[in-house]
């Protein structure tokens, strides 16, 4: 069995140009929604991702800016930036790039982001209205997990599901929007015994721990579906071997870059054993940044109609 594959390109492309035609109608009533990106520090990777976010942003028809402060900002610096933010009529939408330079407290800062503001849906707040169930703004690749499934008929209620990691950012908000949509769910973590035996028993497995190719052949149920959300960098050859084959396209690409992409999830086994799959990269990369346009257009919506926009 070959499962077929779930193209997290074109469902993100899908949910971006529905976040567009939104961001369109809301611009209609004076202004368009709008979003801050705060960016700390040099870190490439950081760099690059909110390059990405704001490019998105700004072809959605969002009004997009970048905030950035040295990696030796003080944290009453960033407090001021943050708090001046949260006053600006003209900004839905914080996003505090992840991660802070070392003795910069990612949680504080999370939580002085206003709530109704907070697009990445990490603020105390907004995880208590999470585990709920009240409406607000959800993490963004969670809930792009669950609008995958919700577009491409990937049935939820009453399945088994299995989700692999405990963050804060994807792991327990992933397991909570599952257990919403009436699945039954189980969450497993580094301490797990008998890991590959639970995932086994999954419909529905979600792997979000960081660790390249951790599951293998004897955790997939033939049949389920497999969303893989790791993306770890591999620059060793024989592990490439072992992972995509002697005569794989990947190695090629390997030799001539140095190093390849993988999840969590040993890639070859999940072809053969999942229905359906998302791969890497490819799969839930996309649908972040386009659940952080919809959820930009939402708060935008929502301020608007409290009166604060």
């Amino acid at each position: 069995m070959a499962g077929r594959i779930l193209d997290g390109k074109k469902i993100g492309a899908a949910i971006r140009a529905d976040a567009g035609e939104a961001a369109r109608d809301f611009a209609g009533g004076g202004r368009p929604p709008g979003l801050a990106v705060v960016l700390v520090g040099d870190d490439p990777a950081s760099a690059i991702y909110v390059r990405g976010k704001v490019r998105a942003s700004r072809k959605a028809g969002i009004r997009s800016e970048t905030h950035r402060l040295p990696a030796d900002a003080t944290a009453e610096a960033l407090g001021a930036r943050l708090d001046a933010l949260n006053e600006d009529s003209g900004v839905d939408g914080i996003l505090l790039q992840l991660p802070l330079p070392r003795g910069l407290d990612a949680g504080k800062f999370l939580a002085r982001i206003r709530p109704d503001k907070d697009v990445d849906g990490f603020h105390p707040v907004n995880v208590g209205r999470l585990a709920s169930g009240a409406p607000g703004p959800r993490p963004c690749t969670p809930a792009g997990i669950l609008e995958m499934f919700r577009r491409k008929g990937v049935e939820v209620a009453g399945r088994r599901a299995v989700v692999v990691g405990r963050s804060n950012i994807v792991g327990k908000p992933l397991a909570l929007l599952l257990l919403h949509a009436h699945a039954t769910v189980t969450i497993c973590h580094s301490r797990t015994r008998d890991l590959a035996a639970l995932c086994s028993q999954a419909d529905i497995l979600c792997a979000a721990v960081g660790r390249a190719g951790l599951l293998g052949a004897d955790a997939i149920r033939p049949g389920a579906v497999v969303v893989d959300v790791g993306m770890n960098r591999i620059v060793d050859e024989t592990r490439v071997r072992e992972l995509f084959g002697d005569r794989s396209r990947r190695l090629t690409r390997f030799r001539r870059h140095g190093y390849t992409l993988v999840g969590d999830v040993d890639p070859r086994a999940m072809r053969e054993r999942a229905s359906r799959y998302t791969p890497v990269p490819g799969g839930v990369g996309p649908l972040t940044i386009a659940t952080l346009l919809s959820n930009t257009v939402e708060l935008a919506r929502a301020r608007r109609a409290a009166g604060n926009g």
